[in-house]
């Protein structure tokens, strides 16, 4: 098994136990930092009156300088390397947002501090030229953290809100850091109530500087074989704008890209939880495919992707996938008609039309082609009807991707990640022992996307929402309970919330496990040798009582890992 040194975004399971568990699908031994020094977590104290909460604070955020000894200590016996610059400069997503006196010196010399953890990147690609290292970062979101910091949900609100206004354009680094407050006409946004957008601002400046420094001084210097930039929920318009062009300039001008992207050494797009799933797929297609392009196609259930934009991108659905299978290390094929592919992205993007994409997926699965499905229909969690008509086709259990998890960019990460990673293996590995510990690995994940992403965040999560908000403790929040149950509830409420989690996904592990997807004997991909697939079949699931959990106290996010038997099976398509 070849191992990958991994530095999440943070600890949130998208991120990391999603990721590791990707990795073992996949041949893959993710090596990930100390948990402690990863850990990420909202506001853990407060400050009340009565039946009023006056405020939060003391956030967690990850040990940067830790991380830097981490890989430094680990490099020599990692076979390749995946970094999130937000958790190796700032602690993790939501540190790379926490509100700074100033926004630090002048480029290239703003902040030593920052500026030495990232030169660890340049130190061990010295030390391992031939070993592939790829980079993660992100352009700055438009909102504050809600719960951190002491912000509140109407400082995230306000913050949005006028950061998602137009800007006057800029196309020099210096121009756009001093004119983030500048609109089309050149007037300057007034003064906000809920939080201090100078600090803002100040934030926006330190981690723009960060994001030319990766690109200049180790994208374009080679010390960085492939760096994906995930724009954290973005707008069309807005205080990001100017940021995202002048990123796609740099690709243009500093690595040989064309129309601000370049497939072979950097990537810009929306989406932020979905770049670990995409870069472990593009590291295991590295190391066992030696890069080889593996083509895929898209259909689209319902409106095409090109006509889509979602309220937190700036880019349509189509843009988004066709770049997520360049960052994976594929190619789209446009037209299938005029070539064959490897794997077919069935893109649900309608419900009147989920019957078509169940029997695109049954033709798939009879002619051996490998399918990944992404269900658009859902604003965030999944859509129900969706989810139900895919459970109870016996193909979906054969897919090798599949997400429905947030938004569309976070989506396309997590599903073709997941089956270009999946694909790299199958296609290549030859032992049998190797092939099973793979298989139960995927089975587990495939399961768990369905029982997460539908079971928990379409269904359970409303039983969990009720109770928390129902005993508040605090008349001010008590709409706001599950943003924070550690806080906002008792400790004996808490302790309830976790019981009736854990009832309701015993409940919901049953009901998935006994669907034609998932149900016993049911086949699922194993092998692809010379054209020819073996299959797998499923052999029931076991979700271990204790293990889900609400891992940064809000009902939004949770750890789930079922696991998944699987049966071995020779029978040929």
């Amino acid at each position: 098994m070849k191992t990958v040194l991994y530095v999440p975004l943070d600890d949130r399971p998208a991120n990391l136990d999603d990721v590791i568990v990707q990795g073992k699908a996949a041949g893959l031994h993710i090596v990930t930092p100390n948990l402690k020094d990863i850990k990420n977590r909202l506001d853990t104290k407060k400050t009340t009156d009565g039946t009023t909460l006056l405020g939060t604070s003391t956030p967690i955020y990850g040990n940067p300088p830790n991380i830097y000894d981490f890989i430094v200590k680990h490099a020599a016996k990692a076979e390749g390397f995946i970094i999130s610059v937000d958790m190796l400069a700032y602690g993790g997503l939501i540190g790379s947002r926490q509100l700074r006196e100033n926004g630090g010196g002048t480029y290239p010399s703003y902040d030593e501090q920052t500026t030495h953890l990232l030169d660890v990147i340049r130190i061990i690609k010295t030390k391992y030229p031939r070993k592939p290292l790829f980079v993660m970062d992100t352009i700055m979101r438009l909102a504050t953290t809600s719960f951190a910091d002491g912000l509140a949900l109407d400082a995230y609100n306000e913050s949005r809100s006028l950061m998602q206004q137009p800007r006057q354009t800029f196309t020099e680094f210096e121009d756009i850091i001093q004119g983030y407050n500048v609109s089309p006409d050149g007037v300057e946004y007034g003064e906000t109530t809920y939080f201090d957008k100078p600090k803002y601002y100040n934030t926006r400046q330190h981690k723009f500087k960060t994001n030319r420094y990766i690109l200049d001084q180790l994208a374009r210097t080679g010390y960085i074989d492939f760096l994906a930039i995930g724009v954290d929920d973005a707008n069309t318009q807005g205080v990001q704008i100017n940021e995202i062009k002048y990123v796609e300039a740099r690709i243009n001008e500093w690595l040989g890209g064309t129309d601000g992207q370049n497939p072979a050494r950097a990537i810009i797009l929306p989406d932020a939880d979905g770049l670990g799933h995409a870069l472990v797929a593009r590291m295991a297609n590295q190391l066992f495919r030696g890069g080889a392009k593996t083509k895929y196609g898209v259909k689209y259930y319902g409106p095409h992707g090109s006509t889509i934009i979602n309220t937190y991108e700036y880019m349509d659905v189509h843009q988004n996938v066709v770049h997520h299978v360049d960052i994976v290390g594929g190619t789209l094929v446009e037209d299938e008609a005029d070539a064959a592919v490897d794997m077919e992205i069935i893109a649900i993007t309608a419900l009147d039309q989920v019957q078509a994409a169940v029997e695109r997926l049954a033709t798939n699965g009879e002619q051996g082609l490998p399918s990944i499905l992404i269900d658009f229909v859902g604003k965030g969690p999944a859509n129900v009807d969706v989810a139900e008509a895919l459970l109870n086709s016996p193909y979906t259990g054969r897919v090798l991707g599949y997400s429905a998890w947030n938004t569309p960019g976070n989506k396309i990460g997590l599903a073709v990640g997941m089956a270009q990673s999946r694909f790299a293996l199958i296609t290549t590995e030859k032992h049998e022992h190797k092939l099973r510990d793979a298989m139960n690995a995927h089975g587990s994940l495939l399961f768990k996307r369905f029982l997460k992403d539908y079971s928990y965040k379409a269904v359970a999560i409303a039983d969990v929402r009720t109770y928390s908000r129902a005993h508040a403790l605090y008349t001010n929040v008590a709409t706001l309970a599950d943003q924070n149950m550690v806080l906002f509830n008792s400790e004996e409420d808490y302790a309830h919330l976790q019981s009736l989690l854990r009832d309701l996904m015993q409940t919901h592990t049953a009901e998935l496990a006994s669907k034609p997807a998932f149900g016993q004997g049911n086949p699922a991909i194993r092998q692809i040798c010379d054209g020819q697939l073996t299959y797998a079949t499923y052999n029931g699931a076991l979700l271990e009582y204790n293990n889900p959990d609400f891992i940064w106290g809000r009902a939004f996010e949770i750890i789930l890992s079922p696991q998944v038997r699987m049966n071995k099976n020779h029978v040929l398509a």
